[in-house]
């Protein structure tokens, strides 16, 4: 059996402000933080207490829990190693009325607690490390500020003398008007540099029937995706600084996605990419034509396909620019924003391939090279999933806040993304990335092949009360809303 801890508390962050004290003097923080610990104590912290709850209940160093000498990543990771924290931080806004941020990206509270114990198992000889790779146009200062992670680190640096390392991933950001770049800005990137990794054969994209002359990336140069997915290749430019890491902690968020129906686990390692346009998120055309970029519909969507195709050159070079924002404002007058286009539907056949991949490059993938040849998973991959306020509706960027009061942890991605859809009201066999990798017979990254292969230890994170449920018993309260392209096609209810 698989077990995924599933920690409740209350459906808020509390008014929780950077940086995040524990709310609780906890045995295991007075080695950490000396005579920090009591004065931080403060006000209440759900985030803190559910994560806490959840490692506690996935038994990471059981034994010891409730001494000081508590140490659940010590269980994963040895003193003076490097762990790599990775946040979903896509986008620094949530242009939703129904949403705020809080639906959109890890919250920093869920990002303190992790940290403290990452500190705590490495050791004043170990090193933290939050790494991301945000949405082009993500304005990377303005999500620290609003997450809290300069506090977090001059917290560190003031009351520990311990280093807290943030990198931005990216090799560039943009800057959108009306849905068209009109500027770019180089970036460092990662200081440990990119390694590139191709699964070849091993890919979920061999043997797909998929083309890729049609695959399709995040930027306007179609000739750059194809490019590193023809030939038998299937490469990814993928983060040393996460790859050259000792445990990587994916901390994802629990709402709903435009492309593969769900965010979670799985697709949370796309943001450790040097350069989304690497990544296949759609295939040109429609279905019969042999693409997914939208349903066969009618001429309207087959204009504005090849339309956009024409655009792409000029809009490469940054011609034009005005003449496309303005038909952008126009085809969003006429139109709204929820039409199907770039894949954003239950159809995309593209994007659940390119996320797998992800996950086959990191599971067996060491610090030194590839080990595509391995039984099993040679990485161990903790996630910490923050459910406590969740998104629904048309996630991942514009979500309807939809309060859950969950956090979930699991060394397997799978089984935790199961618990997910069963928590969001969806059925797992509707969503590919999910069912494909159960499927898959060489490069698992699961051991679950079946549903009843997890079983869930529920924790109340306020008083620690334990129960163990089937995944069957993991109950949904009221389904979540799917991404309108996604509608009629992932509930579970349709079964």
């Amino acid at each position: 059996m698989i077990t995924v801890a599933l920690a409740r508390c209350e459906r808020a962050y509390g008014g929780l402000t950077a940086p995040y004290a524990p709310g609780t003097p906890y045995p295991e923080l007075a080695p950490l933080l000396g005579a920090a610990a009591k004065e931080l104590a403060g006000g209440p912290n759900p985030a803190y207490a559910a994560v806490r709850g959840a490692l506690a209940g996935l038994g990471l160093d059981s034994e010891r829990f409730g001494r000081e000498d508590w140490n659940p990543l010590g269980a994963l990771v040895d003193r003076g190693r490097h762990v790599v924290l990775k946040p979903n931080f896509i986008r620094h806004w949530n242009p939703n009325p129904q949403g705020t941020l809080e639906s959109v990206v890890t919250h920093g509270g869920v990002l303190r607690a992790v940290a403290d114990y990452a500190f705590k198992a490495v050791g004043p000889e170990g090193r933290v490390t939050i790494a991301e790779a945000p949405q082009q146009d993500c304005d990377f200062e303005a999500i620290r500020a609003s997450v809290g992670i300069d506090a977090l680190v001059r917290f560190y640096a003031d009351a520990m003398g311990r280093e807290l390392r943030v990198i931005d991933l990216r090799r560039e950001a943009v800057r959108f008007e009306d849905g068209v770049i009109v500027s770019r800005c180089p970036l460092p990137g990662d200081p440990e540099g990119y390694r590139v990794v191709d699964l070849g054969c091993r890919s979920a994209f061999h043997g797909s029937g998929l083309d890729p002359r049609r695959f399709r990336g995040a930027d306007y140069d179609a000739a750059v995706t194809s490019a590193h997915h023809k030939g038998g290749r299937h490469q990814y430019l993928l983060s040393e600084t996460v790859l050259k890491s000792d445990l990587i902690v994916n901390l994802p968020k629990l709402k709903t996605h435009k492309k593969t129906g769900v965010t979670l686990a799985l697709k949370n390692l796309v943001g450790i990419n040097g350069d989304k346009n690497w990544l296949p998120h759609h295939s040109l055309g429609p279905e019969r034509a042999g693409g997914d970029e939208y349903p066969d519909a009618g001429l309207l969507d087959r204009a504005r396909s090849q339309a956009t195709e024409l655009a792409r050159p000029w809009l490469q070079h940054g011609r034009l620019l005005r003449l496309f924002r303005v038909a952008r404002r126009l085809e969003s007058a006429l139109r709204g924003e929820e039409f199907v286009r770039s894949g954003n539907w239950w159809g995309n056949r593209t994007t659940w391939r390119m996320c797998v991949d992800l996950n086959r490059c990191v599971y067996y993938s060491d610090a030194r090279d590839a080990r595509f040849d391995a039984a099993v998973p040679v990485r161990t991959v903790l996630t910490v999933l923050d459910g406590i306020v969740a998104g629904e509706g048309t996630g991942p960027l514009a979500p309807c806040d939809r309060p859950l009061g969950v956090v979930l942890a699991a060394t397997d991605p799978v089984a935790l993304d199961l618990v997910a859809v069963r928590l969001m009201g969806f059925d797992e066999a509707r969503i590919p990335k999910i069912a494909e990798a159960m499927r898959a017979e060489e490069m698992r990254v699961t051991a679950v092949r079946k549903p009843e292969d997890v079983n869930v230890v529920e924790i109340e994170s306020a008083g620690l009360v334990r129960r163990e449920l089937a995944l069957d018993e993991v109950r949904c309260d009221l389904p979540f809303r799917p991404h309108p392209g996604w509608q009629g096609h992932i509930e579970r209810e349709l079964r």
